[in-house]
């Protein structure tokens, strides 16, 4: 298993440096990609922030990475929640991972965050 960092996986999605391009996809034919969530979190920044891609399209495009055989996230079923939270809401990335460790894993969040903790709490999470 290979951990490919943010920069494989933002010149996969992209394109814009062929020879790059086909070099990561080389290797995700020959091997597992693994991406932490520390990778998403930055590859949801450098797209939103750096590319202004609209939130609904970096979740997309996020959650059809994850779909690609050789590819596995880290807490792929936390990731792709907060994925859908992040494309329907104006919470950062990291408040997305945390709405998705309460509602997919029952983690009980404590934050100070007034808009997180109303967003949780207008959920229902078993306690």
């Amino acid at each position: 298993m290979v951990i490919f960092d943010a920069n494989v996986i933002l010149r996969l999605v992209l394109q814009d440096n062929p020879a790059m391009v086909e070099e990561a996809k080389k290797r995700l034919s020959q091997d597992i990609c693994f991406i932490p969530v520390e990778v998403v979190a930055e590859i949801v920044y450098v797209l939103s922030r750096v590319y202004g891609v609209e939130r609904t399209v970096v979740a997309q495009t996020l959650t059809d990475v994850a779909s690609v055989k050789n590819v596995t996230f880290a807490q792929q079923h936390v990731v792709l929640h907060a994925l859908r939270v992040y494309a329907s809401t104006a919470f950062d990335f990291v408040d997305c991972l945390l709405a998705g460790y309460a509602e997919e894993d029952q983690y009980t969040i404590f934050t100070f965050d007034k808009k997180l903790r109303k967003y949780l709490k207008d959920k229902t999470i078993p306690r």
